[in-house]
């Protein structure tokens, strides 16, 4: 820094979480469908990861997952725009819980691949963001879902596709 730069106030940020043990207990008990409904009901806590980053589950749909996020400052990469990282887990989030939500108890899945491709930058000024997850094809061993994160106005802001490979659990992990 520069004698010239003062530097600027340190920001901070404090949040919770709950235990994610109940909702991971239930993974291969329930179905898909029924551990996201618990979770969007409150029975079940969030993933941690939700808290950290600030995303809010709005739909749990059979084949459909919408979350939103407002962007900020916390998520900006050095060019000051929201990491692609951040925005690939929102994609990967709305695309893998579209693909559980098609699940019969005792099946998980887990993502093969992401290909995400960035279409704008976000920041705090793009206001809040949805990405919406869908099933594209499930078969017997992987599942295909895409996601979009749009703008509220609509605007297609990112995209991806999701290979899921789907397997057998006997939730007792």
């Amino acid at each position: 820094m520069s004698q010239t730069q003062e530097a600027a106030p340190d920001r901070s940020r404090t949040y919770t979480w709950e235990d994610p043990g109940p909702t991971a207990a239930a993974v291969g008990v329930r179905s898909g469908a029924e551990l996201l409904a618990a979770m969007a009901s409150g029975e079940l806590p969030p993933p941690p990861v939700m808290r950290t980053l600030g995303i809010e589950a709005l739909v749990f749909e059979v084949g459909r997952a919408v979350f939103a996020l407002d962007p900020s400052e916390m998520h900006y990469n050095p060019l000051g725009s929201v990491h692609g990282g951040v925005i690939a887990t929102l994609l990967d989030s709305a695309a893998g819980c579209a693909v559980h939500s098609v699940l019969p108890a005792g099946v998980g899945y887990t993502s093969v691949d992401l290909s995400t491709k960035y279409l704008r930058p976000v920041t705090s000024s793009t206001g809040r963001v949805l990405a919406e997850g869908t099933v594209i094809a499930r078969g017997s061993r992987t599942a295909l879902a895409e996601a979009r994160l749009t703008d509220e106005r609509g605007k297609l802001l990112a995209h991806a596709t999701s290979t899921c490979l789907l397997f057998p659990i006997d939730g007792s992990d």
